[in-house]
Order: C-alpha cells, then sequence, then structure tokens
C-alpha cells in the first residue's frame, strides 16, 4: 500500500533529521541534479558492491527497459544517506540501501517506497577496533569515541549493541564520518571504534588487521532495501517491476557464483578480487517483495531512532510501502 507522506520540511525537522538540510546542495556537489533531459530516463543510484554494478557493466537492464521506451543513468553514491538524498531532490527514480537511511530520510519527508528487499546479512556490518587496542567488549566504549556514517545502516548497529551491553547512546562520543574519512581516523588513531559495513569492513580489516568487537549476529537483520521514488511508481510500475526482476537474476547468479562475481565487481569497485569474496560470502542474495514480518522489523528501527530523538516524528513504515503487481 502506497499512502502520500505530506513533504514537509521544517527547521526541526530537517535539524532533527541530520541528513536533509541542504539535500540539493549535496546533490549539486556530486554532479547531479534534479533537472532532467528531454525523454523517459531511470536514474538509478548505487553503492560499492551491490549487485546493480553488474546490471551496469553488463547493460542488460538497459534491454530489458527498452520496450517501454526507458534508458537508464546509474551515478555512485558513498552511502545510503547520501543516495536517498538525491532521491529527495529527484535527481534518481531508484536505488538500494540498509535499514536505516529509508528511515531518516522518510523522516525528513522524502518521497520513497520500499519495493523489496534482499536478505539478511548480519556479519556484513561490525563495530572495529584497532588491532592493539584495550578495548574488549562493547561495554568499554562508554566515553569513547566511535566513527560512523550518520543515517546508515550500521547506526541501527550501533544503538543495538550499546543496549546489549547496558550503555545508552548518551554515553559514547558519536563521529560522524563518511566511510573514507573515517577509515582515515581509524587510522590515525584519532577514533576508537569504528562501525562500518562490507565492502568496507572487509577490506578495513584486511588492511589494518582491526579486530571485530562484534559483528551483527543476534543483534540486527541487515537487510538491503531496493527504494523507488513516488513519482516512478506512479508513472511507470512495469518499470520498476523489471528492474525487481533483473536484480533477482542477477543476484541469483552472483550466489551461485561467487568467484566470478567477485572478479567482475571487482574492478568497479577498486578492492582486489579476494575482499570482494569475502564480502559476497557475507551478502544475502535475491528479490523479496515485502512481508509483514519485514516491515514490522522495519518499523522497530524507526521506533528506536524516535525514542532516541534521532529522528523528529514517529513513521508509519506500512504507509511507504509498495508490492509489485503479479
Amino acid at each position: 500500500m502506497v499512502s502520500v507522506i505530506p513533504k514537509r520540511t521544517t527547521r526541526r525537522q530537517v535539524v532533527s533529521a541530520g541528513l536533509f538540510a541542504a539535500t540539493a546542495l549535496s546533490a549539486a556537489r556530486l554532479g547531479i541534479h534534479p533537472a532532467r533531459a528531454a525523454g523517459k530516463v531511470v536514474h538509478i543510484g548505487t553503492q560499492k558492491g551491490v549487485t546493480l554494478y553488474i546490471l551496469r557493466d553488463r547493460n542488460t537492464l538497459q534491454a530489458a527497459l527498452a520496450p517501454f521506451g526507458y534508458d537508464v543513468v546509474y551515478t555512485e553514491f558513498p552511502g545510503g544517506p547520501q543516495l536517498l538524498e538525491a532521491l529527495n531532490v529527484g535527481a534518481i527514480d531508484f536505488g538500494t540501501t540498509g535499514e536505516a537511511p529509508p528511515v531518516f530520510a522518510q523522516a525528513g519527508g522524502a518521497p520513497l517506497v520500499y519495493v523489496g528487499y534482499e536478505p539478511s546479512a548480519p556479519k556484513g556490518e561490525a563495530i572495529i577496533v584497532p588491532q592493539h587496542s584495550p578495548i574488549q567488549t562493547i561495554a568499554q566504549l562508554r566515553g569513547k569515541t566511535v566513527a560512523l556514517n550518520r543515517g546508515s545502516n550500521v547506526h541501527y548497529l550501533l544503538v543495538r549493541a550499546l543496549q546489549s551491553a547496558g550503555l545508552r547512546y548518551s554515553d559514547i562520543q558519536p563521529s560522524y564520518l563518511a566511510p573514507a574519512d573515517a577509515r582515515a581516523a581509524f587510522m590515525a588513531g584519532s577514533i576508537d571504534a569504528w562501525v562500518i559495513w562490507d565492502p568496507y569492513l572487509a577490506a578495513a580489516v584486511d588492511a589494518t588487521h582491526a579486530r571485530v568487537l562484534a559483528d551483527g549476529t543476534g543483534l540486527v537483520a541487515n537487510r538491503e532495501f531496493l527504494l523507488a521514488s513516488r513519482t516512478l511508481i506512479k508513472t511507470a510500475p512495469k518499470v520498476v517491476s523489471t528492474i525487481l526482476s533483473e536484480l533477482d537474476k542477477v543476484d541469483r547468479w552472483a550466489e551461485a557464483n561467487q568467484a566470478a562475481a567477485a572478479a567482475e565487481l571487482a574492478p568497479g569497485m577498486g578492492l582486489p578480487p579476494r575482499i570482494v569474496e569475502i564480502f559476497l560470502s557475507r551478502t544475502g542474495f535475491g528479490v523479496h517483495p515485502l512481508t509483514p514480518d519485514v516491515v514490522a522489523d522495519q518499523q522497530k528501527i524507526a521506533d528506536t531512532f524516535y525514542d532516541l530523538k534521532l529522528i523528529p516524528r514517529h513513521l508509519d513504515i506500512a504507509s511507504a510501502t509498495w508490492t509489485p503487481p503479479v
């Protein structure tokens, strides 16, 4: 079901959500713009490691959408929050992110719709500390500086991990850094811990011999969500269904051929194939329609962030979901 969420961006909402205060400026810095050229184009946002890379490089999605008269343009983003900033300003129509970014984006008024998900991958994100750090447990993070990408999927992992150790979010000093900046700070020793997701996680552990303090096992599902703009859902639902179908085909192939998929993904990711294989071994494959249980889990995340005053209003996740027609 899809119901329209009022597009409100009051000062309080923007400041509290912390993600959409300058969406147009952020999009412009990434080299993308809300204005569209003439002709039918679906703009897709990607992140490092997603199997959308394979669709992009093989041009298979372009071929599948040709009967509908659509071309495809891809834009890469460093994380889910940045990707959804672009969706918010109309610069992209479709993308994939982890669990937390759409919660923050919906709270900020972004016109997004959940259209599917990929299965949980709890080992695909973790809290890491330097190899020789004295920190051995989550409880020892009290008072420490912990880096994370604000509003990303690891934001919820950090909250849940702290809760499991009897700590509050206010018991640590969060340092909100994008992956590249966080890695530099981690290697320089200017932060105590880093909460990060694959493939950055696999690359960081390999390069720095960092220790995993805790991954998502027993704490979070770490699903990947497929998201579309309300405009695309209303004007071209068959295009959305086709994207999901083509992505599912690639996911199934990658699951059965992980070494070949790693070799195909590695150049675009700028990582050795062996690192990409580690990432793929912890990935959830296959595109699925949303289920009540998955929506309920996402609602728990939204409720948790609202209770912590990390988002400014209560959300109804079910009102922003869509199931492809049979």
